[in-house]
């Protein structure tokens, strides 16, 4: 929930652009950086991505708190590979017993949890960014794609914190009832696992209804449907993309002249 929620100012320069402009953008930089496996690119393109966060209205506080989780799911991601990586090119970094980590591991490693962050990066400033209203009406005008499935992901994204909301209920009323893990790591696995199947029960009986509803409004007519809501392609959203562009060719540049590029393939 908190995920969606705006992080800053949508009337900043790059907040202001089309939806479409931004995750063409957002694709850009993403088949880049998956393009390559070493740190230097996911580098350079991070340190672009966090220099034009600002542009979006958003501040550096407020993106770390919202990146909270997934800079743990890295942290977690890099040390895995520095525990079981199996490369053994470069000198020995660390030798304790069982734990050896040469310079090919911890390359590797590196350039791991860069990717990950600098790929993430973007998409989660662009969802925070974008009002799903907005998306879903570019999506139907700019991509021509059908109403019925532009307006179903609207709903959809609109109903996501209903579901947060949802958890919350159920957890403090099966608390209400007794039904309380305590300290025990197995019971609360348990819990977990049966709140989260009572939380998809209820969400598969909304969405359900929903398709109902939209179905009974005509969104599955075929009939050309009107737009209420004009959105122009401008210049200013080619910009976005041309220089999204720039930036994926500057990190595999900066790669390529300091000799560390590795290509995927």
């Amino acid at each position: 929930m908190r995920t969606l929620a705006p992080l800053g100012d949508t009337s900043a320069p790059l907040a202001r652009r089309d939806p479409v402009a931004k995750l063409a953008a957002m694709m850009v930089l993403t088949i880049a950086l998956l393009a390559a496996v070493d740190p230097v690119t996911p580098a350079a393109a991070l340190a672009a991505e966090l220099a034009l966060v600002p542009l979006f209205g958003v501040r550096y506080r407020a993106l770390l708190r919202r990146s909270g989780t997934l800079l743990v799911s890295v942290a977690g991601i890099a040390v895995t590979q520095l525990l079981f990586g199996t490369s053994d090119s470069g000198p020995v970094l660390l030798d304790a017993g069982p734990l050896v980590v040469t310079a090919g591991v911890a390359t590797t490693a590196l350039g791991l949890a860069l990717r990950i962050v600098a790929v993430a990066l973007p998409g989660l400033v662009v969802v925070a960014t974008t009002d799903p209203t907005d998306l879903a009406d570019s999506l139907t005008q700019h991509l021509r794609v059908p109403a019925r499935f532009a307006i179903g992901a609207l709903a959809a994204f609109r109903l996501v914190p209903l579901l947060a909301a949802e958890w919350e209920l159920l957890t403090l009323a099966r608390r209400a009832r007794g039904v309380d893990a305590g300290g025990n790591p197995v019971a609360y696995v348990r819990l977990v696992v049966s709140t989260a199947f009572a939380l998809l029960v209820g969400a598969i009986r909304r969405g359900t209804r929903l398709a109902t509803a939209m179905d009974a409004r005509g969104f599955d007519s075929h009939v050309p449907r009107s737009v209420a809501r004009p959105r122009r392609f401008t210049a200013a959203d080619a910009a976005m993309i041309a220089g999204a562009v720039g930036i994926a060719a500057a990190a595999i540049g900066t790669s390529v002249a300091t000799g560390a590029f590795r290509p995927l393939m």
